[in-house]
């Protein structure tokens, strides 16, 4: 339950195609792609959405998988496509047009190390090359204390820690909550 505001203005009641034309865009913890498109038109047709014409958003979709440093994607179909790509092509739909802020769910969830720490890098250049501000929801604890400047811990919905890397990693009630409270018996 809650509220969730944008520039001081409740969004909870929203279509989602307005929250995006708010500057909040998101990807999913599943895919989501477009099976029945290649790659290029599954970024495109979110480009179209906003307004722009064909054109423009095939264009605009050519810069991010060149940005992404996966071009070579753009015409394949979007069925199929090994689980990192996929992911790769998700993130980069959700920057089309360049939103105000992304919301990344569990974009790590299946992936391999390797494969996360490749992750970490776009999401960082997400924020740093594009100005983007990022809310990711992850449980890749590696993940999120490697990119995030805040963090927000939550354990059954109730926020029991925020604050930067150090403070996560020394708190009791984090400790306590995803790797068990230590208990004494009374001999």
């Amino acid at each position: 339950s809650g509220s969730v505001t944008l520039d001081g203005e409740s969004i909870n009641t929203k279509a989602p195609h307005s929250i995006r034309r708010l500057g909040l865009s998101r990807t999913f913890q599943a895919g989501r792609l477009f099976t029945g498109l290649d790659v290029l038109d599954n970024l495109a047709v979110t480009g179209v959405g906003l307004g722009h014409s064909r054109r423009v958003s095939e264009d605009e979709a050519m810069r991010l998988l060149t940005w992404m440093g996966a071009p070579h994607l753009a015409e394949l179909p979007a069925a199929g496509l090994p689980y990192t790509d996929e992911r790769r092509v998700g993130i980069a739909r959700a920057l089309m047009f360049s939103p105000a802020f992304l919301l990344l769910d569990e974009p790590a969830a299946g992936m391999s190390e390797t494969e996360a720490g490749d992750l970490a890098e776009i999401i960082k250049r997400v924020a740093r090359e594009l100005g983007v501000g990022v809310l990711l929801i992850e449980h890749n604890v590696g993940l999120v204390l490697s990119v995030s400047d805040h963090v927000s811990v939550l354990d059954a919905g109730i926020i029991i820690e925020e604050g930067d890397k150090d403070v996560i990693l020394s708190s009791q009630a984090v400790r306590d909550a995803y790797l068990g409270a230590e208990h004494t018996e009374d001999a």
